[in-house]
């Protein structure tokens, strides 16, 4: 189904119901989320946007966020000056449409407008997750490194100098 024109909006003016819901039907990517530790997770992180109407989502932490996140805390001790991707997810119905392309661009874009020299993220190697790690490649993404942590998933990290 065509989506239209992408309205890029912060996640506050979209429905909060249906943004976990997404988040959710994705938990073996992502992880599951209850609302408390997803509205905390929009408060606190420097980048938290959407397409309206709940279509896909972006969420970002730069490296002086207070998130207890074991990807987040094994590149901060790598890197400076960067902003981790912590999430991103398309509604099935609207991939290839170039929402999540749309959503990184405009990161990146804030990215430089706040001086960040650098996008960080982790793709699943195990459990695989191809269609992400062809997505991050084509964006420019580099290999960084791989951990396996608790979940037991074993993680690719990934880097972008913007």
């Amino acid at each position: 189904m065509p989506m239209g024109p992408i309205e890029l909006v912060s996640l506050l003016q979209l429905d909060l119901n249906t943004l976990i819901a997404l988040n959710n039907a994705h938990a073996l990517e992502l992880s599951w989320l209850e609302k408390p530790e997803f509205e905390n997770m929009i408060h606190n992180a420097v980048y938290a946007r959407g397409i309206a109407p709940a279509r896909g989502f972006l969420i970002a932490f730069d490296q002086t966020a207070s998130y207890d996140n074991i990807n987040f805390q094994w590149l901060r001790t790598l890197y400076e000056n960067f902003i981790y991707v912590d999430r991103i997810v398309v509604d099935g119905a609207f991939r290839g449409q170039g929402v999540a392309r749309a959503l990184y661009e405009d990161l990146f874009e804030f990215a430089r407008s706040k001086r960040r020299i650098l996008v960080v993220c982790e793709v699943n190697v195990d459990p695989p997750n191809p269609a992400s790690d062809v997505f991050h490649k084509r964006l420019g993404f580099m290999h960084a490194g791989e951990n396996l942590i608790p979940s037991g998933k074993r993680v690719e990290y990934l880097l972008k100098y913007i």
